[in-house]
């Protein structure tokens, strides 16, 4: 789990009380391999939301949210991006082991090469 800039807002908001640009920030998890993002500087990631007004098939609800470093239920979406690794904000928390097991099962299901 790491945290990115959100790539939906292309221009920094002022922070009123600091004076300072500040840029919104989202989870997301790493589902690259680390052999990977060392080779290429790059990570695939896919998007963690708490979004309950949208759902997809194929959402996989966090259980275990502090292992996570989330304050709030989400879901893993299959809304996947590759992100230079230099971009990430920070390291947010790991999923445990039921959720990662879920990943892996929901990805080997729906990636299948063609």
């Amino acid at each position: 789990m790491v945290v990115i800039p959100n790539a939906q807002r292309r221009e920094p908001k002022s922070d009123k009380l600091t004076d300072r640009n500040t840029t919104k920030r989202r989870p997301a998890v790493v589902i690259s391999a680390a052999a990977f993002n060392a080779a290429t500087g790059h990570i695939v990631a896919a998007m963690i939301t708490s979004a309950r007004t949208s759902v997809w098939g194929s959402d996989i609800p966090l259980t275990d949210l502090a292992a996570a470093g989330l304050p709030t239920p989400c879901v893993i979406r299959l809304k996947l991006f590759t992100l230079d690794a230099g971009l990430i904000v920070r390291t947010a928390g790991r999923l445990s082991p039921g959720d990662a097991a879920a990943l892996t099962e929901t990805l080997a299901a729906t990636i299948v090469p063609q």
